[in-house]
């Protein structure tokens, strides 16, 4: 479903001769997807993955998390994303490792408690496969980010909450954004990778259309 598709205005122009062909018409299930989602933090997941010593991966998740998604069907290309996650809730398992990460050698969370993305355009790579790029903001420092997404569909569920659901990931260098500190090791490489594997699990639900 082309929830994000957009329409090529850098098509040649058809030569006068040529008769004009209508433009297709909107598909209903993907109109019916217009509006305006909040995204559901009890039933979503924002995590990453790092290497760790050079041998094995650290996996984490940030719990205090919101954001929201307009999805224009009639016109995908409106379609829009934010996320605002707070780096004071990242849960890796081990409290010390936690602690590790929201103090000044990595987030530095009480001068930065967010770690925010906006999107700024969004594509169909086919099928349910979409890239959606936009600013992810860590510490200070602003950078663009493609995250690729599958649409894993729409729903209603048992409380009468309509419901659309993405999962993706996007891989980032966290020295882009700052996030320098290491360890090197005895045996060569250090404690902990620059390359850092992002992931999102996203539920949304549609806001309830306003009474006339």
């Amino acid at each position: 479903m082309a929830l994000f598709n957009r329409k090529n205005n850098n098509a040649p122009a058809a030569a006068a001769t040529t008769t004009a062909v209508a433009a297709p018409a909107v598909d209903p299930a993907l109109a019916a997807l217009t509006g305006d989602y909040t995204i559901d933090p009890a039933h979503s997941s924002i995590g990453f993955t790092v290497r760790h010593a050079m041998v094995t991966n650290v996996r984490g998740t940030f719990g205090d998390h919101e954001g929201a998604l307009k999805l224009d069907g009639s016109d995908p290309a409106n379609s829009t994303a934010s996320i605002d996650v707070r780096i004071a809730s990242v849960d890796t398992g081990i409290a010390d490792r936690d602690a590790h990460l929201v103090s000044g050698d990595f987030f530095d969370a009480e001068k930065f408690p967010l770690m925010t993305f906006r999107s700024t355009r969004a594509e169909q790579l086919g099928g349910d496969d979409y890239r959606v790029t936009g600013d992810l903001t860590i510490k200070d420092v602003t950078r663009p980010l493609s995250i690729d997404l599958e649409f894993n569909g729409s729903a209603t569920d048992v409380y009468g909450n309509e419901r659309v659901g993405f999962e993706g990931s996007a891989t980032i260098l966290r020295s882009d954004w700052g996030l320098t500190w290491n360890a090197a090791l005895e045996t060569g490489g250090v404690m902990v990778s620059d390359k850092v594997k992002l992931t999102f699990d996203i539920s949304a639900i549609k806001a309830a259309a306003p009474q006339a």
